[in-house]
């Protein structure tokens, strides 16, 4: 199944939801990762400095990782191309006309935004009204 890549037709369907959760970004030395603190992260993503991993924050806390702030994971449910061309810009556009931070990871059905946890409900609301 193909993902949508026309604009108009992503934003009218985003569909973003809130995950439940608050997660974290740390980044750690490849050497001291263990099968199972990767069996337990969200995403990862190997950098020159180190492996990002977006965690749980109980996650983080239990394996002693530092970390700074929280964040809430919105999934947008439709179901994207990865050659869509404007769908993050738009959402990232509208976010930051309301001073809201936001990471976008692109999985391979659907983009993910990671909010700050205090202002997750507020995001919903600001991507919801992309779809009028």
């Amino acid at each position: 199944m193909l993902g949508e890549s026309k604009l108009s037709a992503l934003l009218k369907n985003l569909m973003p939801v809130k995950r439940p959760g608050d997660y974290v970004f740390v980044c750690v030395a490849p050497d001291i990762l263990s099968v199972d603190v990767m069996s337990q992260a969200l995403a990862t993503f190997k950098e020159k400095e180190g492996v990002t991993l977006i965690l749980e924050v109980e996650v983080a806390k239990t394996h002693g990782f530092t970390f700074e702030g929280t964040f809430s994971c919105i999934t947008c449910e439709v179901h994207s191309s990865l050659d869509a061309v404007g769908m993050t810009a738009a959402m990232t556009t509208a976010l930051t006309d309301k001073g809201i931070s936001a990471n976008v990871v692109a999985g391979f059905y659907h983009d993910h935004i990671f909010v700050p946890c205090q202002r997750a409900d507020e995001a919903v609301m600001v991507l919801s009204s992309l779809s009028h």
